[in-house]
C-alpha cells in the first residue's frame, strides 16, 4: 500500500493489563464471538469509567465484563458496581483457579483463559431504560468505527474513543 503496512488490528499493550487480564480477555472475547456478540474492549461509559470488556449481541443486549486476574484486583476494585446503569448484564471473567465463591452471585461468571472460556452463569438480567441504551449503543458503534478508522489511516484525526 504505498509503500506502508496496514497497522496490526490488536490494541497495543497499554501496560493498564497484566498478562493474565490479557489471557482472561483474550479467552473472553473468544467466547462472546463464538456466542455472536461483538465486542469492544475498553469502552469509556458516560460515567467516566471504562468497561474492560462491552458486547453487543444481534438483538441488542449489552453486557459488560469485568476481567479479575487476581484476588487482590477483586478487593481494591469495587467500579464494577457502577457498570449496572450500563448493561443489561455484569458479568465476571477470571481464571479458572480464581476462588469464585468471592464473586457476587448476582453477577454472571466467565472462567477464562488465553484460548478460550466458559459462561458458567449468566447473571441477573435488567433491560436497560431506553434513553440509556441509546447512548450505550451509539458509544458502542463510535468507538468500534473509529478505532477502524485508525486501522485504515493511524494518522486520521479525530478520537477512537468518546
Amino acid at each position: 500500500m504505498f509503500g506502508s503496512a496496514m497497522p496490526s488490528p490488536v490494541p497495543p499493550i497499554d501496560g493498564r493489563q497484566s498478562p493474565g487480564a490479557r489471557a482472561i480477555a483474550r479467552g473472553t472475547t473468544r467466547l462472546l464471538a463464538a456466542m455472536d456478540f461483538a465486542v469492544v474492549p475498553e469502552l469509556p461509559l458516560p460515567s467516566g469509567r471504562r468497561a474492560d470488556l462491552t458486547a453487543l449481541s444481534r438483538k441488542g443486549a449489552l453486557w459488560i465484563v469485568e476481567i479479575k486476574s487476581s484476588v487482590q484486583d477483586f478487593r481494591t476494585d469495587a467500579k464494577w458496581g457502577d457498570y449496572r446503569a450500563h448493561a443489561d448484564r455484569v458479568l465476571f471473567a477470571v481464571a479458572p483457579d480464581f476462588p469464585v465463591g468471592l464473586l457476587p452471585e448476582s453477577a454472571g461468571l466467565i472462567l477464562a483463559d488465553a484460548h478460550g472460556a466458559d459462561l458458567v452463569r449468566e447473571g441477573q438480567s435488567a433491560a436497560l431504560p431506553a434513553p440509556t441504551r441509546k447512548v450505550m449503543m451509539l458509544r458502542f458503534a463510535r468507538a468500534a468505527a473509529g478505532r477502524m478508522t485508525l486501522l485504515c489511516d493511524p494518522q486520521a484525526r479525530g478520537q477512537s474513543d468518546l
